[in-house]
């Protein structure tokens, strides 16, 4: 590849040899990676083959249904919708999936002498070729016949489709590009593990829309959004052919304009993303930087925790949270969770302000297998602890760093949720409940950790090791059942406070006591899981090691 071109002649050879596209050779390289990837094992054929299947199938029923949609008032409307979210797809999933097409990693090719305008036409020629491009085609055809009329329309979608195609891949292909460092990169591998919880979360806004068209009467309520995505690329180039169909030449052309700059654009970029990319020095080489750096996370947020012990852990503790990708998925998913099932069922007014005590419960569960978090590299810790008061130190100084984050985050749901319910008579007994609940998780957490480690498996997507399925189900979900139990008496004064004649006037006293309440089970059940961690160190050692 290194003789198809050079700097002063992209495209040319040096030698006077027969010139080799540039393209050409590109499109070959990228199916030669194809067949070669398949020939590897009878698996990967299979899952391709499978794959391969199941999204033509799709793709041929999403054709149908637009070809079917034709004629409809709302057709417009839907395939201008459909081309955006199609579009916003092709943007992220190179931010989650950057190891799922090595032509996405533009350093592999900074060796060779190539400029980037003739490379960026290579690898966008060489982008068409898959399985993504196919099903976009699909989908974009299918627009184009249900909202085409007359001949104008045809011949304006023979221009609409490629250029819809052409922007989808050139934004795929910018963004990549743009953060190819970050996504080879640790963080890269970070937006990987966090992949899952953006596709359930997707899963559930695609429900809620689902479920608002319903009750809004049907498609007519997604018409002012098809009017603003109707001018921005590539829904444009639909949006034109729609245009054209109803007579309006000049809105056609203005949005056809769009679509063709927002290439031009987007292919400047990615241009000089590269540019960039294979002239400028990458992190390994900017090692002077590190101490500053360091220097510079020392002296930020991390001078406000406590001096000593206690001050350590939570550092410790809180780099984990940003840097283990296992840890952080955990806490994301916790986050998410924790806020859209009081937040979503107040929007389909269905809720109730004591759902946002589901933030305090997601958050507490993180204090469940507090050792096995830190895989093998426990035996530091274990190292430093030599009595139940250097145990204590260490619980504690993990439980307040839970707290740091979980009690503004619980608070802010309650606030939220309790704004969108227009309830705040009870908001004080709703983070009343909320504070006595993480309490109990605390507590129930810390001796739970003591008595049920187990191991995290930091390789791939498994959370237990083999073997010790039994214990992670005791150590949360009877952890769980523990804290239930502990917080009865809150609920149990809750209840009594609602339903007692003339007790509404005192349910402000929930927020008190059951911060009061938290504090002191917090605070007992960290007394009681230290001596035994201290007595229990070697085998602890020994469970979160196994994976």
């Amino acid at each position: 590849m290194s003789t198809t071109a050079s700097p002063e002649s992209p495209g040319s050879p040096a030698g006077g040899a027969p010139a080799v596209p540039v393209t050409a050779v590109f499109v070959r390289l990228k199916l030669s990676l194809l067949r070669n990837g398949l020939r590897q094992s009878a698996g990967r054929r299979a899952a391709y083959v499978t794959s391969t299947v199941l999204v033509l199938l799709v793709a041929a029923l999403q054709l149908i249904g637009l070809i079917a949609l034709r004629g409809d008032a709302h057709a417009a409307t839907v395939t201008v919708v459909l081309t955006a979210v199609l579009a916003l797809g092709w943007a992220v999933m190179p931010l989650f999936f950057p190891s799922g097409d090595e032509t996405l990693d533009p350093t592999r090719l900074v060796m060779l002498p190539l400029r980037p305008r003739p490379l960026v036409r290579a690898l966008l020629a060489a982008s068409l070729v898959g399985i993504g491009p196919l099903f976009t085609l699909c989908l974009l055809v299918g627009s184009v016949i249900a909202v085409a009329h007359g001949p104008a329309a045809w011949v304006t979608a023979v221009v609409a489709v490629p250029l819809a195609l052409l922007v989808c891949v050139a934004l795929a292909r910018a963004v990549a590009a743009a953060n190819i460092r970050l996504l080879t990169s640790r963080r890269g591998r970070d937006l990987a593990v966090l992949s899952g919880l953006v596709v359930a979360v997707g899963a559930q806004l695609v429900n809620f829309g689902a479920q608002r068209l319903g009750s809004a009467g049907g498609l007519s309520a997604l018409d002012p959004a098809g009017e603003v995505l109707a001018w921005v690329p590539p829904a444009s180039a639909i949006g034109a052919v729609d245009a054209v169909s109803e007579g309006s030449y000049g809105v056609a052309a203005a949005r056809l304009l769009l679509g063709g700059a927002a290439l031009a654009g987007l292919l400047a970029f990615w241009s000089w993303s590269l540019t960039r990319l294979m002239t400028s020095p990458d992190g390994s080489t900017l090692q002077a930087a590190e101490p500053a750096a360091r220097e510079r996370g020392t002296n930020g947020l991390l001078r406000l925790l406590p001096t000593g012990r206690t001050g350590t852990v939570m550092e410790r503790s809180l780099r984990y949270v940003w840097r283990d990708p296992k840890t952080k998925a955990a806490w994301v998913t916790s986050l998410a969770i924790g806020l859209i099932v009081p937040v979503f069922n107040a929007l389909q007014g269905t809720g109730s302000v004591y759902f946002a005590c589901f933030a305090a419960g997601m958050l507490g569960i993180l204090m469940y297998n507090q050792f096995g978090q830190d895989t093998s590299a426990f035996w530091m810790v274990a190292m430093t602890i030599s009595s139940s008061r250097d145990a204590y130190a260490e619980l504690r100084g993990r439980a307040l760093a839970l707290l740091v984050i979980t009690l503004p985050y619980a608070t802010l749901v309650t606030v939220l949720t309790t704004a969108m319910l227009g309830d705040w008579p009870r908001l004080p007994e709703v983070l009343g409940l909320s504070f006595a609940l993480l309490g109990s998780m605390l507590a129930t957490g810390a001796w739970s950790s003591a008595r049920f480690p187990y191991s995290i498996p930091q390789e791939g997507y498994k959370n237990v090791a083999p073997g010790q399925a039994g214990l992670a189900w005791i150590s949360i979900f009877g952890g769980m059942v523990a804290a239930a139990l502990l917080c009865a008496p809150v609920i149990a004064l809750t209840i009594w406070l609602n339903v007692a004649a003339d007790a509404d006037a005192w349910t402000w006293l929930l927020l008190p006591v059951g911060a009061g309440y938290g504090t002191l089970i917090t605070l007992l059940g960290l007394r009681l899981a230290a001596p035994r961690i201290a007595r229990r160190l070697p085998e602890i050692l020994t469970a979160v090691s196994k994976g």
